[in-house]
């Protein structure tokens, strides 16, 4: 399951244009970075919680194949297509729920869950806006483990301001801005029981799932964190935005790890 109905107001030179999942990096959406690494630990389906410019979605999804192949259409009374060439296709099922324009995140997780499966008793959730080199199989493996209903991805975020270190003898050493922050938060890429729907998330309030759900879950003991010592950078800014097609460009984007096997 991937949040991507917020209007992403920090990017809002592209997001007036974009929804901010679907800006690109190279000359594929965010969006699609994120499932092909997903993917290639064989997850396979997806539910994408859409809000806002939910149809931008619709129709890069509907028109997937015209958009990676030479196509020819015949029009007329009885219209085709034919694609042409050997371009690889993702065998991905993706359902594209609507869950409102103004929706917080807890309340989108809940409309969306109807898509759920009986079977799937749990799910992996993350943020249509970041992209990380997370092992998933170990991700998942240590949210089993802990026994835990909720397992977030502790990362490291990049260094934004300078750093000021200071020396035995009361001299200082500036850094102007570390590659990554010592400490850690919640870098989306997580698991999260399919009860936790139910017992956390209200059916008559809109609310964040971050703020009173997060709340109660680590107040009842049920939060795990996987510590992600990798690549992660998230895309809230023109800035950030620019860094990642800048690693893109290079051929060696460091999310793309394990995708190739």
């Amino acid at each position: 399951m991937i949040l991507c109905g917020g209007k992403g107001t920090r990017l809002r030179d592209v997001t007036e244009l974009l929804p901010k999942p679907m800006v690109p990096i190279g000359t594929h959406p965010v969006l699609w970075h994120i499932m092909r690494s997903y993917s290639a630990f064989g997850v396979k389906r997806f539910i994408l919680c859409l809000g806002y410019k939910k149809e931008t979605f619709i129709d890069y999804f509907l028109n997937f194949s015209a958009r990676e192949n030479d196509v020819t259409i015949k029009l007329g009374q009885t219209p085709r297509m034919v694609f042409h060439g050997k371009r690889e296709e993702e065998d991905w099922e993706v359902t594209l729920a609507d869950t409102g324009l103004e929706s917080c995140t807890a309340t989108r997780i809940r409309i969306a869950s109807k898509y759920l499966k009986s079977n799937d008793k749990k799910f992996f959730l993350t943020y249509g806006d970041g992209v990380a080199d997370v092992d998933v199989n170990k991700l998942l493996e240590n949210h089993n483990q802990s026994g835990r209903m909720l397992t977030i991805s502790a990362v490291h975020p990049e260094g934004r301001f300078g750093e000021v270190h200071f020396r035995k003898d009361g001299s200082i050493r500036f850094d102007e801005k570390p590659i990554r922050s010592a400490g850690f938060i919640n870098g989306g890429f997580m698991v999260v029981e399919k009860s936790v729907i139910k017992k956390y998330i209200p059916e008559n309030e809109d609310v964040y799932f971050e703020s009173e759900p997060f709340s109660r879950i680590t107040e009842d003991g049920q939060m795990n964190a996987y510590r992600h010592e990798g690549f992660w950078q998230c895309m809230d800014t023109p800035r950030e935005h620019a860094l990642l097609n800048r690693l893109w460009e290079t051929g060696e984007a460091p999310w793309t790890r394990f995708w190739r096997g």
